[in-house]
């Protein structure tokens, strides 16, 4: 498996909400997103800057490039865009983050 992380930004003052919709998380997106590839999909938040750090491990077989174009992604990103940093289209403004270190 590969290991994908990136960088995305929270909106001050948007962690409770942030938080409470992933609790709550569209079965219907989880479910599109392990089709995809993706296991062991993490977010962590460094409260001082509202950076989200995230990290995934997917497949080799992985279909994540797909994603962007399911309908149920486009909604989430919809939904999610009033809390973070995002693109016109509503995409999550994710900046790829390079491994330097790695203890196996």
């Amino acid at each position: 498996m590969e290991t994908v992380a990136f960088r995305m930004t929270l909106k001050a003052g948007m962690r409770e909400e942030y938080e409470r919709r992933h609790r709550e998380i569209w079965p219907e997106l989880a479910e599109a997103l392990r089709a995809a590839g993706i296991r062991d999909y993490r977010i962590f938040l460094d409260e001082p800057t509202g950076y989200l750090f995230a990290i995934y491990q997917r497949t080799g077989t992985h279909t994540t490039d797909a994603l962007p174009s399911l309908p149920i992604m486009r909604k989430w990103w919809e939904y999610m865009a009033e809390l973070m940093d995002t693109h016109a289209d509503h995409s999550p403004v994710a900046v790829p983050l390079a491994q330097v270190f790695h203890l196996p």
